[in-house]
Protein backbone atom coordinates (compact mmCIF):
# COMPACT_ATOMS: atom_id res chain seq x y z
CA UNK A 1 0.00 0.00 0.00
CA UNK A 2 1.48 3.10 -0.96
CA UNK A 3 4.56 1.50 -1.91
CA UNK A 4 5.20 -0.25 1.31
CA UNK A 5 5.01 -3.49 2.88
CA UNK A 6 1.21 -3.99 3.70
CA UNK A 7 0.36 -3.92 7.58
CA UNK A 8 -3.51 -4.38 7.40
CA UNK A 9 -4.89 -4.26 10.93
CA UNK A 10 -8.37 -2.59 10.04
CA UNK A 11 -10.11 -6.12 10.78
CA UNK A 12 -12.41 -5.52 13.15
CA UNK A 13 -13.84 -3.10 10.36
CA UNK A 14 -13.95 -5.73 7.22
CA UNK A 15 -12.29 -9.05 6.89
CA UNK A 16 -9.57 -10.14 3.70
CA UNK A 17 -10.69 -13.14 2.17
CA UNK A 18 -8.75 -16.07 1.56
CA UNK A 19 -8.61 -18.05 -1.61
CA UNK A 20 -11.05 -20.47 -1.20
CA UNK A 21 -13.67 -18.12 -0.43
CA UNK A 22 -12.83 -16.06 -3.68
CA UNK A 23 -12.92 -19.35 -5.22
CA UNK A 24 -16.63 -20.29 -3.94
CA UNK A 25 -18.11 -16.87 -4.50
CA UNK A 26 -16.50 -16.94 -8.51
CA UNK A 27 -17.51 -20.63 -8.78
CA UNK A 28 -21.32 -19.81 -7.97
CA UNK A 29 -21.34 -17.63 -11.43
CA UNK A 30 -18.85 -19.51 -13.53
CA UNK A 31 -20.54 -23.05 -13.80
CA UNK A 32 -24.04 -22.88 -12.33
CA UNK A 33 -25.32 -19.90 -11.36
CA UNK A 34 -29.79 -19.73 -10.80
CA UNK A 35 -32.06 -18.87 -8.26
CA UNK A 36 -32.64 -21.20 -5.84
CA UNK A 37 -35.81 -22.67 -3.88
CA UNK A 38 -37.61 -22.09 -6.96
CA UNK A 39 -36.46 -23.94 -10.64
CA UNK A 40 -36.93 -28.01 -11.02
CA UNK A 41 -33.81 -28.06 -13.03
CA UNK A 42 -29.99 -29.11 -11.97
CA UNK A 43 -28.46 -25.92 -11.76
CA UNK A 44 -31.08 -24.13 -9.39
CA UNK A 45 -31.55 -27.66 -7.19
CA UNK A 46 -28.02 -28.00 -6.82
CA UNK A 47 -27.62 -24.05 -5.34
CA UNK A 48 -30.61 -24.88 -3.51
CA UNK A 49 -28.56 -27.66 -1.74
CA UNK A 50 -25.35 -25.80 -1.66
CA UNK A 51 -27.40 -22.89 -0.23
CA UNK A 52 -29.09 -24.81 2.57
CA UNK A 53 -25.67 -26.34 3.47
CA UNK A 54 -24.47 -23.79 4.72
CA UNK A 55 -27.79 -22.81 6.96
CA UNK A 56 -26.45 -26.05 8.28
CA UNK A 57 -22.78 -25.57 8.16
CA UNK A 58 -23.57 -21.95 10.47
CA UNK A 59 -25.58 -24.37 12.73
CA UNK A 60 -23.18 -26.16 13.40
CA UNK A 61 -20.30 -23.35 14.26
CA UNK A 62 -22.73 -21.45 16.60
CA UNK A 63 -24.13 -24.68 18.31
CA UNK A 64 -27.32 -23.86 17.37
CA UNK A 65 -30.26 -26.47 17.84
CA UNK A 66 -31.69 -26.89 14.52
CA UNK A 67 -31.28 -25.11 10.90
CA UNK A 68 -34.46 -23.30 11.07
CA UNK A 69 -33.13 -21.38 13.94
CA UNK A 70 -30.69 -19.60 11.58
CA UNK A 71 -32.35 -16.74 9.48
CA UNK A 72 -29.84 -15.24 6.61
CA UNK A 73 -29.94 -11.16 6.33
CA UNK A 74 -28.06 -8.85 4.82
CA UNK A 75 -25.24 -7.99 8.11
CA UNK A 76 -26.12 -7.64 11.93
CA UNK A 77 -27.17 -4.57 11.59
CA UNK A 78 -30.34 -6.18 9.35
CA UNK A 79 -30.67 -8.82 12.08
CA UNK A 80 -31.39 -6.07 14.90
CA UNK A 81 -33.34 -4.09 12.93
CA UNK A 82 -35.41 -7.74 12.06
CA UNK A 83 -35.95 -8.29 15.71
CA UNK A 84 -36.40 -4.43 16.52
CA UNK A 85 -39.47 -4.19 13.92
CA UNK A 86 -40.86 -7.82 14.07
CA UNK A 87 -40.43 -8.81 17.97
CA UNK A 88 -40.43 -5.61 19.12
CA UNK A 89 -43.36 -4.02 17.38
CA UNK A 90 -44.86 -6.92 17.63
CA UNK A 91 -44.43 -7.38 21.55
CA UNK A 92 -43.75 -3.68 23.29
CA UNK A 93 -45.34 -0.84 24.22
CA UNK A 94 -45.42 2.50 25.71
CA UNK A 95 -43.56 2.38 29.07
CA UNK A 96 -41.73 -1.31 28.29
CA UNK A 97 -38.06 -1.12 29.16
CA UNK A 98 -34.88 -2.16 26.96
CA UNK A 99 -31.55 -2.15 28.34
CA UNK A 100 -28.59 -1.54 26.35
CA UNK A 101 -24.94 -0.52 27.25
CA UNK A 102 -22.63 2.19 26.78
CA UNK A 103 -20.35 0.49 24.68
CA UNK A 104 -23.15 -0.84 21.98
CA UNK A 105 -22.11 -0.10 17.63
CA UNK A 106 -25.06 2.29 16.56
CA UNK A 107 -26.54 -1.21 15.32
CA UNK A 108 -27.63 -2.08 18.64
CA UNK A 109 -28.53 1.80 19.63
CA UNK A 110 -30.24 2.78 16.35
CA UNK A 111 -33.05 0.64 16.21
CA UNK A 112 -34.39 0.88 19.49
CA UNK A 113 -34.04 4.53 19.20
CA UNK A 114 -36.02 4.26 16.12
CA UNK A 115 -38.44 1.95 18.68
CA UNK A 116 -38.50 4.43 21.46
CA UNK A 117 -39.59 7.20 18.71
CA UNK A 118 -42.43 4.88 17.31
CA UNK A 119 -43.67 3.08 20.33
CA UNK A 120 -42.52 5.28 23.75
CA UNK A 121 -40.40 2.58 25.18
CA UNK A 122 -38.01 3.61 27.99
CA UNK A 123 -34.31 2.54 26.97
CA UNK A 124 -31.68 2.37 29.70
CA UNK A 125 -27.96 1.35 29.84
CA UNK A 126 -25.61 -0.35 31.55
CA UNK A 127 -22.65 1.86 32.18
CA UNK A 128 -18.59 1.36 32.19
CA UNK A 129 -15.66 1.02 34.27
CA UNK A 130 -13.10 2.96 34.05
CA UNK A 131 -11.20 -0.43 32.59
CA UNK A 132 -13.70 -0.42 29.85
CA UNK A 133 -15.54 -3.64 31.38
CA UNK A 134 -19.15 -2.92 32.20
CA UNK A 135 -20.11 -2.13 35.41
CA UNK A 136 -22.58 -5.45 35.92
CA UNK A 137 -23.10 -4.22 39.80
CA UNK A 138 -25.86 -2.20 38.20
CA UNK A 139 -27.65 -4.73 36.70
CA UNK A 140 -29.92 -5.29 39.30
CA UNK A 141 -30.88 -2.34 39.82
CA UNK A 142 -31.79 -1.65 36.11
CA UNK A 143 -33.98 -4.83 35.73
CA UNK A 144 -37.75 -4.08 36.45
CA UNK A 145 -40.78 -5.34 36.23
CA UNK A 146 -41.26 -3.18 33.17
CA UNK A 147 -37.40 -4.63 31.60
CA UNK A 148 -38.65 -7.01 28.39
CA UNK A 149 -35.30 -6.74 26.70
CA UNK A 150 -31.50 -6.52 27.61
CA UNK A 151 -29.59 -6.15 24.31
CA UNK A 152 -25.33 -5.82 24.56
CA UNK A 153 -22.44 -6.82 22.14
CA UNK A 154 -20.88 -9.99 23.40
CA UNK A 155 -16.79 -8.10 22.26
CA UNK A 156 -16.83 -4.40 21.92
CA UNK A 157 -15.96 -3.27 18.62
CA UNK A 158 -13.92 -0.63 19.88
CA UNK A 159 -12.60 -1.70 23.37
CA UNK A 160 -11.91 -5.62 22.85
CA UNK A 161 -13.78 -6.39 25.77
CA UNK A 162 -15.50 -9.36 26.29
CA UNK A 163 -18.48 -9.47 27.58
CA UNK A 164 -19.37 -12.32 30.31
CA UNK A 165 -22.57 -12.97 28.17
CA UNK A 166 -23.35 -16.12 29.60
CA UNK A 167 -23.26 -14.95 33.37
CA UNK A 168 -25.05 -11.87 32.15
CA UNK A 169 -28.15 -14.29 30.80
CA UNK A 170 -27.85 -16.30 33.20
CA UNK A 171 -28.46 -13.30 36.01
CA UNK A 172 -31.20 -11.72 33.51
CA UNK A 173 -33.13 -15.25 33.46
CA UNK A 174 -32.87 -15.55 37.46
CA UNK A 175 -34.71 -12.30 37.61
CA UNK A 176 -37.49 -12.93 34.92
CA UNK A 177 -37.17 -15.89 32.51
CA UNK A 178 -39.31 -14.42 30.11
CA UNK A 179 -37.14 -11.13 29.67
CA UNK A 180 -35.23 -11.41 26.15
CA UNK A 181 -31.68 -11.36 25.26
CA UNK A 182 -30.04 -10.48 22.28
CA UNK A 183 -26.05 -10.84 21.40
CA UNK A 184 -24.31 -8.81 18.89
CA UNK A 185 -21.56 -11.58 18.48
CA UNK A 186 -19.96 -9.57 15.74
CA UNK A 187 -17.05 -9.02 16.96
CA UNK A 188 -16.72 -12.53 18.64
CA UNK A 189 -17.48 -15.69 16.18
CA UNK A 190 -14.05 -13.56 14.79
CA UNK A 191 -11.81 -14.27 17.96
CA UNK A 192 -13.52 -17.77 19.08
CA UNK A 193 -15.90 -20.17 19.89
CA UNK A 194 -19.01 -19.44 20.02
CA UNK A 195 -22.10 -21.68 21.41
CA UNK A 196 -25.65 -20.11 21.87
CA UNK A 197 -27.33 -23.04 22.97
CA UNK A 198 -24.72 -22.67 25.88
CA UNK A 199 -24.73 -19.02 26.31
CA UNK A 200 -29.23 -19.26 26.78
CA UNK A 201 -29.69 -16.28 24.18
CA UNK A 202 -32.83 -15.87 22.61
CA UNK A 203 -31.64 -13.82 19.81
CA UNK A 204 -27.53 -13.86 18.33
CA UNK A 205 -26.38 -12.19 15.29
CA UNK A 206 -23.05 -11.58 13.44
CA UNK A 207 -22.13 -10.92 10.11
CA UNK A 208 -20.01 -12.53 7.02
CA UNK A 209 -17.39 -9.54 5.77
CA UNK A 210 -15.74 -10.16 9.48
CA UNK A 211 -15.66 -13.80 9.81
CA UNK A 212 -13.05 -13.54 6.40
CA UNK A 213 -16.80 -14.14 4.17
CA UNK A 214 -17.94 -12.17 1.79
CA UNK A 215 -19.71 -8.77 2.26
CA UNK A 216 -23.75 -8.69 2.05
CA UNK A 217 -24.36 -11.67 4.37
CA UNK A 218 -25.29 -12.23 7.56
CA UNK A 219 -27.14 -13.98 10.34
CA UNK A 220 -29.66 -13.88 13.04
CA UNK A 221 -30.29 -16.92 15.62
CA UNK A 222 -33.15 -16.93 17.06
CA UNK A 223 -35.00 -19.28 19.65
CA UNK A 224 -37.04 -21.28 17.51
CA UNK A 225 -40.17 -20.70 19.60
CA UNK A 226 -39.64 -16.96 19.95
CA UNK A 227 -39.11 -16.39 15.94
CA UNK A 228 -42.87 -18.72 15.19
CA UNK A 229 -44.57 -16.09 17.49
CA UNK A 230 -43.10 -13.08 15.25
CA UNK A 231 -44.70 -11.62 12.25
CA UNK A 232 -43.10 -11.02 9.01
CA UNK A 233 -40.85 -8.31 8.76
CA UNK A 234 -40.40 -8.12 4.76
CA UNK A 235 -42.74 -9.13 2.57
CA UNK A 236 -42.82 -10.70 -1.09
CA UNK A 237 -41.19 -13.86 -2.92
CA UNK A 238 -40.01 -17.09 -1.00
CA UNK A 239 -41.61 -16.28 2.53
CA UNK A 240 -45.08 -17.01 1.44
CA UNK A 241 -47.05 -20.49 1.45
CA UNK A 242 -49.80 -19.26 -0.42
CA UNK A 243 -50.84 -16.05 -2.01
CA UNK A 244 -54.98 -15.40 -2.93
CA UNK A 245 -56.68 -11.81 -3.36
CA UNK A 246 -57.80 -12.10 -0.03
CA UNK A 247 -55.26 -13.27 1.90
CA UNK A 248 -51.18 -14.36 2.41
CA UNK A 249 -50.29 -17.00 4.78
CA UNK A 250 -46.64 -17.27 5.18
CA UNK A 251 -43.74 -19.88 4.75
CA UNK A 252 -42.71 -21.90 7.79
CA UNK A 253 -39.03 -21.13 9.56
CA UNK A 254 -36.93 -20.13 8.08
CA UNK A 255 -38.02 -18.90 4.64
CA UNK A 256 -40.64 -16.79 7.14
CA UNK A 257 -37.81 -14.05 7.12
CA UNK A 258 -36.03 -14.35 3.58
CA UNK A 259 -38.03 -11.92 1.72
CA UNK A 260 -36.96 -12.55 -2.02
CA UNK A 261 -34.06 -13.82 -3.45
CA UNK A 262 -31.46 -13.71 -0.94
CA UNK A 263 -27.27 -13.16 -1.57
CA UNK A 264 -26.77 -16.70 -3.16
CA UNK A 265 -23.06 -16.35 -4.08
CA UNK A 266 -22.19 -14.71 -0.89
CA UNK A 267 -23.73 -17.33 1.63
CA UNK A 268 -22.08 -20.21 -0.44
CA UNK A 269 -18.73 -17.60 -0.18
CA UNK A 270 -19.62 -17.54 3.60
CA UNK A 271 -19.72 -21.41 3.67
CA UNK A 272 -16.31 -21.51 2.54
CA UNK A 273 -15.50 -18.86 5.11
CA UNK A 274 -16.52 -20.88 7.50
CA UNK A 275 -14.93 -24.58 6.39
CA UNK A 276 -11.49 -22.56 6.45
CA UNK A 277 -11.24 -21.31 10.04
CA UNK A 278 -12.93 -24.31 11.20
CA UNK A 279 -10.07 -26.58 9.36
CA UNK A 280 -7.48 -24.17 10.70
CA UNK A 281 -9.43 -24.61 14.63
CA UNK A 282 -11.17 -21.33 16.13
CA UNK A 283 -8.75 -22.37 19.33
CA UNK A 284 -5.73 -22.16 17.58
CA UNK A 285 -6.93 -18.79 15.93
CA UNK A 286 -7.41 -17.48 19.48
CA UNK A 287 -4.24 -18.39 20.46
CA UNK A 288 -2.37 -16.92 17.79
CA UNK A 289 -4.44 -13.43 18.64
CA UNK A 290 -3.30 -13.67 22.26
CA UNK A 291 0.05 -14.15 21.76
CA UNK A 292 -0.30 -10.65 18.85
CA UNK A 293 -2.29 -8.94 20.90
CA UNK A 294 0.13 -9.41 24.14
CA UNK A 295 2.99 -8.62 21.80
CA UNK A 296 1.02 -5.49 20.71
CA UNK A 297 -0.04 -3.96 24.30
CA UNK A 298 4.10 -4.10 25.18
CA UNK A 299 5.22 -2.53 21.85
CA UNK A 300 2.59 0.48 22.12
CA UNK A 301 2.94 1.22 25.81
CA UNK A 302 6.64 1.83 25.37
CA UNK A 303 5.74 4.63 22.88
CA UNK A 304 5.27 8.07 25.40
CA UNK A 305 2.17 10.16 25.22
CA UNK A 306 0.19 7.25 23.74
CA UNK A 307 -3.03 5.68 25.97
CA UNK A 308 -4.86 2.70 24.97
CA UNK A 309 -8.92 2.38 25.89
CA UNK A 310 -10.03 -0.73 27.46
CA UNK A 311 -7.23 -2.72 29.78
CA UNK A 312 -9.44 -5.15 30.90
CA UNK A 313 -7.65 -9.01 31.26
CA UNK A 314 -10.09 -10.63 28.59
CA UNK A 315 -10.09 -8.45 25.89
CA UNK A 316 -10.02 -9.65 21.98
CA UNK A 317 -7.61 -8.96 19.30
CA UNK A 318 -8.87 -4.99 19.27
CA UNK A 319 -6.61 -1.87 20.35
CA UNK A 320 -8.11 1.86 20.73
CA UNK A 321 -6.01 4.40 21.47
CA UNK A 322 -4.89 8.36 21.03
CA UNK A 323 -1.47 9.97 20.93
CA UNK A 324 -1.36 13.20 22.75
CA UNK A 325 -1.17 16.20 20.81
CA UNK A 326 -1.97 14.51 17.50
CA UNK A 327 -5.96 14.62 15.96
CA UNK A 328 -6.58 10.72 15.07
CA UNK A 329 -7.24 11.43 11.10
CA UNK A 330 -3.73 12.85 10.59
CA UNK A 331 -2.32 10.03 12.75
CA UNK A 332 -4.14 7.60 10.80
CA UNK A 333 -2.91 9.27 7.08
CA UNK A 334 0.39 9.69 7.84
CA UNK A 335 0.33 5.45 9.02
CA UNK A 336 -1.41 5.06 5.62
CA UNK A 337 1.50 6.68 3.89
CA UNK A 338 3.78 3.78 5.63
CA UNK A 339 1.55 1.07 4.62
CA UNK A 340 -0.21 0.45 8.05
CA UNK A 341 -3.92 0.23 7.39
CA UNK A 342 -6.17 1.40 10.70
CA UNK A 343 -9.47 2.84 11.79
CA UNK A 344 -9.67 6.35 12.82
CA UNK A 345 -12.83 8.14 14.15
CA UNK A 346 -15.79 6.83 16.45
CA UNK A 347 -16.22 3.40 14.61
CA UNK A 348 -20.52 3.46 15.30
CA UNK A 349 -19.69 4.55 18.46
CA UNK A 350 -20.86 7.87 18.99
CA UNK A 351 -22.05 6.93 22.79
CA UNK A 352 -19.00 5.28 23.90
CA UNK A 353 -17.00 7.97 22.75
CA UNK A 354 -18.55 10.33 24.80
CA UNK A 355 -18.23 8.13 28.04
CA UNK A 356 -14.71 7.81 27.30
CA UNK A 357 -14.38 12.00 26.79
CA UNK A 358 -13.05 11.93 23.37
CA UNK A 359 -14.35 12.48 19.94
CA UNK A 360 -12.83 9.53 18.59
CA UNK A 361 -10.26 7.21 18.49
CA UNK A 362 -7.46 4.94 16.34
CA UNK A 363 -8.04 1.25 16.21
CA UNK A 364 -5.62 -1.30 15.23
CA UNK A 365 -7.85 -5.02 14.78
CA UNK A 366 -6.36 -7.90 14.44
CA UNK A 367 -6.85 -11.03 12.65
CA UNK A 368 -5.94 -13.89 12.04
CA UNK A 369 -3.07 -13.42 9.46
CA UNK A 370 -1.80 -10.54 11.42
CA UNK A 371 1.98 -10.62 12.36
CA UNK A 372 4.47 -8.88 15.29
CA UNK A 373 5.89 -7.57 11.88
CA UNK A 374 2.78 -5.76 11.21
CA UNK A 375 2.81 -4.54 15.01
CA UNK A 376 6.12 -3.23 14.60
CA UNK A 377 5.55 -1.45 11.42
CA UNK A 378 2.79 -0.16 13.41
CA UNK A 379 4.85 1.59 16.17
CA UNK A 380 7.15 2.91 13.68
CA UNK A 381 4.99 4.48 11.75
CA UNK A 382 3.22 5.97 15.03
CA UNK A 383 6.56 7.03 16.57
CA UNK A 384 7.08 8.94 12.65
CA UNK A 385 3.52 10.67 13.19
CA UNK A 386 4.15 11.67 16.54
CA UNK A 387 7.75 13.45 15.41
CA UNK A 388 5.66 15.06 11.96
CA UNK A 389 2.85 16.48 14.23
CA UNK A 390 4.32 17.94 17.57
Amino acid sequence: MNGKRLAFLDSGASAQKPQQVIDAVTMVYQSHYANIHRGLYEFSQRLTAEFEQVREKIAKFIQAPSTRSVIFTRNSTEAINLVAQSWGRTFLEAGDEVILTHMEHHANFVPWHILKDQIGIVIKYIPLLDNGALDLSVLPELLTKKTRLVAFTHVSNVLGTVNPAKDMIAQIKSYAPEIITLVDGSQAVVHGTVDVTDLGADFYVFTGHKLYGPSGVGVLYGREAILEKMPPWQGGGDMIEQVTLEQVTYAPLPNKFEAGTPAIAEVIGLGAAIDYISGIGMDHIFEWEKDILGYANEKLSQIDGLKIYGTTSDKAGIISFTLKGCPTSDVAMILDQMGVAVRSGHHCCQPLMETLGVEGTLRASIGLYTDKDDIDQLCDAITKAQKMLM
